[in-house]
């Protein structure tokens, strides 16, 4: 999958495609049917498909003080969109000057001259140009003035439930508050974080769980406590999957005040230092808490484990 984060323009073989644009934050079940209907319109049309999205996201240029929780940062939800069939991923960059354009110069700009879109698929709720100005029923007429068609997906629900459909903010909750099964059950697939295995202080290997210590995004905040996982090294197609029990939280026993992603492999020890690795949180087994000696951390370390 080709992916464009500057100002180049696509190539030629891609231009004409059939395009997808949102943020598509998690790649959720609702996104999954908007992919669909683009790579359906392409494969109708006998064109090639892709995504246009931003970067950062819009929240966290304007409100800079105030991280976003990433579901998929942008390696991540790039890896996603190429598994999905995306030919291409265009990241328009979220600056002042984006969101200062005008909604028919957004479409004039990026979706016409840079990409020459010939039919482009929103979410019924998506809103672009200066002020959020631009509406799905502004870009179906814009694109009657410039030359592509449109399709507005609309929301997307469970069949029968017309009151709940899936978004990124309710995954977001309920990561928040836990409910990993839920957030599994909007996103299509459990939670997964990629990220660099970092050096820690060594503490885990002196009580006998030694771990992998990663660092989540700015504005991460799953719920505190012990989960279930599955660990894939992203970088090795077919990678084994490795089991363990992962800890997020700020170690209240040890009054360490930073907050770590930890994994302890069930099967597995080894150096896997640099490596980038996949976390995909199944499910969660308890909430974090302090307790009043080493020794019962570890004795309910050992439970954990056992329950993972």
């Amino acid at each position: 999958m080709l992916i464009l984060d500057g100002p180049s323009e696509l190539p030629d073989a891609l231009k004409g495609a059939a395009v997808a644009v949102g943020n598509f934050d998690g790649v959720h079940r609702g996104h999954q049917e908007l992919l669909r209907v683009t790579a359906s319109e392409a494969k109708r049309s006998g064109r090639l498909w892709g995504v246009v999205t931003f970067e950062p996201h819009p929240r966290s240029f304007f409100k800079p003080s105030e991280p976003v929780f990433r579901l998929t940062p942008p390696p991540l939800k790039a890896r996603l969109l190429k598994a999905l069939g995306a030919s291409f991923l265009v990241v328009l960059a979220f600056d002042r000057e984006f969101s200062s354009l005008e909604p028919e110069q957004f479409a004039e700009r990026h979706l016409v001259a840079r990409i020459a879109a010939s039919h482009v698929v929103t979410g019924y709720d998506f809103h672009f140009g200066k002020g959020r100005k631009g509406n799905p029923q502004t870009m179906r007429e814009l694109g009657a003035k410039l030359g592509f068609s449109v399709t507005i997906v609309d929301q997307v629900t469970d069949e029968g439930d017309i009151h709940s459909p899936f978004s990124s903010s309710s995954i977001r909750s309920a990561l928040r508050h836990g409910h990993v099964a839920d957030a599994g059950h909007e996103l299509g697939y459990n939670w997964t974080v990629m990220g660099e295995v970092v050096h820690g202080d060594r503490r885990g290997r002196t009580i006998g769980f030694p771990t992998l210590n990663m660092v989540l995004n700015p504005g991460a905040e799953p719920y505190r406590g012990i989960y279930a996982v599955r660990v894939r090294d992203a970088k090795v197609p077919g990678s084994v999957v490795w089991l363990g029990a992962g800890y997020f939280g700020d170690r209240p026993t040890f009054d360490t005040e930073r907050t770590f992603l930890e994994v302890h492999l069930l099967d597995f020890d080894s150096d896997l230092y640099g490596r980038t690795l996949l976390v995909e949180f199944a499910a969660l087994i308890r909430p974090d808490r302090r307790f009043e000696s080493v020794e019962a951390l570890v004795k309910q370390m050992n439970e954990d484990c056992a329950r993972a």
